[in-house]
């Protein structure tokens, strides 16, 4: 629906009347304020969000492993390794002294 389409209120009338319009949006209208004759805001009903019930802790347990610090040694020296030979800048890659 466009704003053309819905009731248009004016600030004033909004401002004095608010309580009421929230009822009514409440009700599921959806209502155009405008200022100057020009639609500058909309009343929308506000959608319940879902409840997701009770989280209990450990619900990833099983389901991943984690490396021993032995495996993140090595995939730290292998992606140090893919950078340094890395051909991002051609040349500049090799091992010198530092």
């Amino acid at each position: 629906m466009s704003a053309e389409d819905l009731e248009q209120v004016n600030m004033h009338e909004a401002k004095t009347h608010l309580s009421k319009l929230v009822g009514r949006v409440e009700g599921g209208e959806e209502i155009v304020i405008s200022r100057a004759g020009k639609p500058a805001a909309k009343l929308v009903p506000m959608h319940e969000p879902k409840k997701l019930g009770k989280r209990k802790l450990g619900g990833l347990e099983g389901k991943f492993e984690v490396p021993s610090d032995e495996e993140w040694k090595e995939m730290k020296k292998e992606t140090e390794q893919l950078f340094e030979e890395s051909e991002i800048f051609p040349g500049e890659n090799k091992k010198g002294p530092r």
